[in-house]
């Protein structure tokens, strides 16, 4: 994991993911984005390749993760659009595979439930209220989970709670049982993911990061 130099991420012209890129040039890796309407990109960095495509295309995950030697997603699920968590999952660890990359970094939310958890009340009423509201869309994102799991990728999914899109940081709380804190900011979300690119502390877990 010591060579890295180009980062695959998906989910990159997403509020979320702008933070990620952001600081993955700050940190001078090369990024590679897959979008699925590049003529939207406002970022002119030189260090930014772009693939059209869509996550859950095979061929354009393929695309996109080669010649790269990590895959950061924070891909999120659009209203009225096919699920996408799995399916972006399943090409990404097909991919990853193929060309040899081990580190894969993802970004979900509190309702994921792992065998480690010691979720608390705040935790597990955020939890419910995403499986009796959103439940399509929770067994997807379980689903993800448990292909990670059964996977030989080097993966850590990154959990957390409310975000508010902000450029300023805060100290974090991590934990691989519950929750600590109720917000975490963009900035910290990002700088947190992208330190797991060469951190192995969370390799193969879950950890809950939030603002205290």
């Amino acid at each position: 994991m010591k060579n890295i130099i180009k980062v695959a991420v998906l989910g990159g012209g997403g509020r979320t993911g702008k933070y990620v890129v952001d600081q993955l040039l700050n940190k001078g890796f090369g990024v590679k984005l897959l979008l699925r309407n590049p003529e939207n990109l406002q970022n002119t960095n030189p260090l930014v390749e772009v693939v059209k495509g869509d996550a859950i295309d095979a061929h354009s995950i393929q695309v996109l993760l080669k010649g790269c030697q990590a895959v950061i997603s924070t891909i999120g699920q659009r209203q009225g659009e096919p699920l996408v968590a799995s399916e972006a999952t399943i090409n990404v660890l097909k991919a990853m595979n193929e060309f040899g990359i081990q580190r894969y970094v993802l970004l979900a939310g509190l309702n994921i439930d792992t065998p480690f958890d010691k979720k608390g009340e705040k935790t597990i009423q955020a939890t419910e209220w995403m499986k009796a509201n959103f439940p399509v869309i929770q067994e997807d994102r379980q689903k993800t989970y448990n292909l990670l799991v059964e996977s030989n990728a080097n993966w850590t999914l990154v959990r957390v709670p409310f975000i508010e899109f902000t450029d300023a940081s805060a100290e974090i709380a991590v934990s691989l049982e519950d929750c600590l804190g109720d917000k975490i900011n963009a900035t910290d979300i990002a700088g947190f993911m992208v330190d797991q690119i060469f951190d192995d502390k969370f390799i193969k877990q879950s950890p809950f990061i939030a603002n205290i």
